[in-house]
């Protein structure tokens, strides 16, 4: 486990200057102004305390710092927690990023009001530990808000990427890295509703938000649906 965790580490590692470029122009653009109100809509009211697991270069941390939240960003690549931590430098706005691994986390239970992520769960190697964990954290009646797709069945290296900072060998590198994970045989997001259930989660999903938050052409996103979770302890 803690060999794959590196892994996949290194790998973002290496994609973070060329993602935090992507994530800044998807901030400045429709497809932020659409996150905002997704979090406007599903937030409970009121100043919030938020964990951003999986922050990469701080795109949900930036919204939600700017929308008044008290913002903590985890993250297990240290470089991708540079890039968010100077992005929100140059917005003029407030977050604490900490270099953590979402499987286990290091604050006491009932810390947030709620938990987002986006694009991580298809990486874990124990979503299900991520999960129990994510909940852990959560104060009673506490949002979970999950955005991810299925790529389990997606080979990154048939595709033509456009994007000349994608090579080859990273595409390969993250089929590697799917095909090794347990989350990759599962079919999403209806295996994650009935394994949030079990915990006592109540669920509400939306199987492709892609319409909505996908609409900036100077982004580069791929063809696979983005679901949503809405999951309150």
């Amino acid at each position: 486990m803690e060999q794959l965790n590196r892994r996949i580490e290194n790998y973002w590692d290496e994609r973070s200057e060329h993602f935090s470029r992507t994530r800044r122009l998807e901030l400045d653009g429709v497809d932020g102004a659409a996150w905002r109100k997704i979090f406007k809509k599903n937030l409970p009211a009121g100043k919030l305390t938020i964990l951003d697991v999986g922050t990469g270069a701080g795109f949900f941390a930036a919204i939600l710092s700017k929308l008044g939240h008290k913002v903590i960003g985890v993250d297990m690549s240290t470089k991708m927690l540079g890039e968010a931590d100077k992005n929100l430098r140059e917005l003029k706005l407030s977050a604490d990023f900490r270099k953590m691994n979402a499987q286990a986390l290091d604050f006491d239970d009932e810390t947030f009001d709620a938990v987002v992520t986006r694009n991580l769960t298809w990486t874990l190697p124990d979503v299900k530990a991520a999960y129990r964990e994510w909940r852990r954290v959560l104060k009673p009646g506490g949002v979970l808000m999950n955005f991810d797709s299925d790529y389990g069945e997606k080979n990154f290296s048939d595709d033509v990427c456009n994007e000349v900072e994608v090579t080859d060998a990273m595409l390969v590198e993250c089929d590697a890295i799917k095909n090794s994970l347990t989350i990759s045989t599962r079919r999403r997001p209806m295996w994650d509703a009935g394994f949030l259930e079990g915990l006592n989660f109540s669920v509400r999903l939306d199987e492709d938000i892609s319409d909505t938050v996908h609409k900036d052409n100077r982004c580069v996103y791929d063809s696979v649906p983005l679901f949503a979770i809405h999951a309150t302890k």
